[in-house]
């Protein structure tokens, strides 16, 4: 049977959680704004500054062709943030939690260890997207402006206490930010609509081409961020439905609707940072961009529109601050959650932010700014390496009768679900594999 309130030995994020009424009314579209929050935590992990290299290099190479590829990935995020809104709701158990319960001492702290490196990998792309961002808007050096990344950990911590809400509206406002910047960079770009739409048709092409299919196996394979399955099935928490199984379904709906939509709001905004990308470089012979400082310097002279690279800049400052946020957040749950270990919120997002700030620091003064795409690529790296052990106990815990109950994942789901479990690991293997030949032999 799944967990009962009464024997969920302690809530995920307790200073939050059972913290936002859900109305007791027939009105859908109340529930639905309700429910409507966690999602949009969850869907910044998918345009944060480490996926966007990857849609810049593809629109700037292939031009639209890559597009099929954003919107199978974000299918894929979408079954599997489904997943996690229904083991959050069923056990009252992040997945931290379930881990620890369900596996043995050793097995469970080396999940945790495995967790923390790949949420620091996570940060310090964060962390080195905003200062990009803070150089290129302002002039801000790259080590100050990673320094500068640290004070939004107080931010988080301000809006907290003041309610989970609030955290969740200005997540809310920066992924909006970012939409409506890359709104208006699409209206400069006057992209071919036709071209668009056959871009989102599969091509026998991307599997026959070595060159596409590395970027299309490097856009699947970080689409799924590790530390964001064990951020949802936590958050989700925040919502007071009562503790009935009919409750508990309308939890689950209203939960999937919620991270559904959020995430078709980041299969747009990938498709659009394609886009201009295609847009603007493919189609004029800059087919070789594909750092975001190139992208930047090159925007406003190709489309004769002066406010274009600043809009640019302003997207990508938004993106690294919401992303950021998140994964602070998300390193509480995991510590909380695998070790039972509980230290003061601001301690805890403070020390997740050091061991992403400190490697950033020390690269950038040693090695200098032109460190920073070694760095983006090594973070991708950590976290392909460590997705399949977030992924695999996902789907395991949800498809197991026993800890779900009547909530289990039906047949048809969990075949589903292992399918792309399955994909998402062969895929990051790939990409490792890839990556680490091109360091070695490249």
């Amino acid at each position: 049977m799944p967990f009962s309130e009464n024997n969920a030995k302690k809530p995920s994020l307790p200073e939050v959680h059972r913290s936002i009424k859900v109305p007791h009314t027939k009105s859908v579209w109340r529930k639905i704004l309700a429910y409507a929050g966690p999602g949009y935590l969850v869907s910044v992990g998918y345009i944060d500054p480490g996926n966007w290299a990857t849609d810049l290099a593809g629109g700037a190479k292939f031009g639209y062709t890559l597009l099929t590829v954003i919107m199978l990935s974000n299918l894929m995020a979408i079954l599997m943030q489904s997943l996690c809104v229904r083991l959050g709701v069923a056990t009252g158990r992040d997945l931290a939690q379930a881990c620890r319960d369900y596996f043995s001492p050793r097995v469970s702290f080396s999940l945790w260890l495995l967790c923390e490196i790949a949420i620091a990998a996570c940060d310090l792309a964060e962390v080195l997207g905003s200062a990009i961002a803070l150089q290129l808007l302002f002039g801000i050096p790259l080590s100050w402006g990673v320094c500068i990344t640290a004070l939004d950990v107080f931010v988080l911590l301000l809006l907290q206490n003041k309610g989970f809400r609030y955290t969740e509206a200005l997540v809310m406002m920066l992924v909006g930010t970012v939409s409506i910047c890359f709104a208006a960079e699409i209206i400069f770009s006057r992209p071919d609509w036709g071209g668009i739409l056959l871009g989102y048709a599969p091509k026998i092409e991307i599997l026959q081409n070595p060159g596409m299919l590395y970027i299309a196996i490097g856009i699947l394979g970080a689409t799924v961020m590790p530390h964001n399955l064990y951020l949802h099935s936590s958050i989700v928490q925040t919502r007071d439905w009562q503790p009935t199984n009919e409750k508990r379904w309308e939890a689950i709906k209203f939960g999937t609707i919620d991270s559904t939509f959020a995430l078709c709001f980041a299969l747009l905004i990938n498709s659009a940072i394609l886009i201009v990308s295609a847009a603007t470089f493919h189609f004029s012979g800059h087919q070789d961009v594909a750092e975001i400082q190139d992208a930047y310097q090159l925007l406003s002279p190709l489309l004769g529109v002066n406010a274009a690279s600043a809009i640019f800049g302003l997207a990508l400052l938004a993106s690294g601050q919401s992303s950021t946020l998140t994964a602070t957040l998300a390193g509480q749950i995991v510590m909380e959650g695998f070790l039972n270990l509980r230290l003061k919120p601001w301690l805890r997002r403070l020390l997740t932010r050091i061991i992403a700030i400190v490697p950033a620091l020390i690269s950038i003064i040693y090695f200098g700014e032109k460190s920073t795409s070694s760095l983006l690529i090594f973070s991708q790296v950590i976290l392909s390496l460590q997705l399949s052990f977030a992924v695999v106990p996902l789907v395991m815990f949800t498809s197991n009768p026993r800890l779900m109950g009547e909530f289990v994942n039906p047949w048809w789901l969990k075949t589903l679900s292992w399918l792309v479990a399955i994909a998402i690991i062969i895929l990051n293997a790939w990409l490792l594999w890839q990556t680490i030949y091109d360091w070695l032999f490249g």
